[in-house]
């Protein structure tokens, strides 16, 4: 039986823009960073290295999918940036540094916030102009991969 949590998740992703997947992709991220904080308060240290491999497998998904020759720039600056993550976690990970992982949850917030915002264009040129094609909606996410090209078994 699938659990009430599970069901509710696996019905959000059905159907979702590829902007709409990387914003819960960004949830998913700042909630395990926010359990990796937890943890290292409760000096719980299975609990903390799970939270991080986790987010670092998320961080994965966010990055595999980038495409550069049609995002330029700014694929370029989120491959960068989810680098820099990348290291700064096993940073905060070996030193179990609370102040390291609370960083990169600001710093994860800022980019999801950006992301709600393309995600408010995307859904307000919907309602404006009817219902687009499928290429104006994937429009503003020109620096991903099409759904049918992201890579799944990323391990880390």
């Amino acid at each position: 039986m699938t659990s009430p949590r599970i069901a509710y998740r696996e019905a959000e992703v059905r159907g979702a823009t590829p902007v709409r997947l990387v914003v819960l992709l960004y949830n998913q991220l700042i909630q395990d960073l926010t359990r990796a904080a937890q943890a290292i308060e409760l000096n719980n240290i299975e609990m903390r290295t799970n939270c991080i491999n986790h987010a670092i497998l998320v961080v994965g998904y966010l990055q595999s999918p980038l495409d550069f020759e049609r995002g330029g720039k700014v694929a370029r600056d989120l491959d960068h940036f989810y680098n820099t993550l990348r290291q700064n976690l096993v940073q905060a990970q070996f030193l179990a540094s609370q102040a390291g992982i609370h960083q990169q949850i600001t710093d994860v917030l800022a980019l999801r916030e950006a992301w709600l915002e393309v995600e408010r264009t995307e859904k307000a040129a919907v309602r404006s102009e009817g219902s687009p094609s499928t290429k104006e909606a994937a429009a503003p996410a020109s620096i991903v991969a099409e759904p049918e090209r992201v890579r799944v078994d990323w391990q880390g």
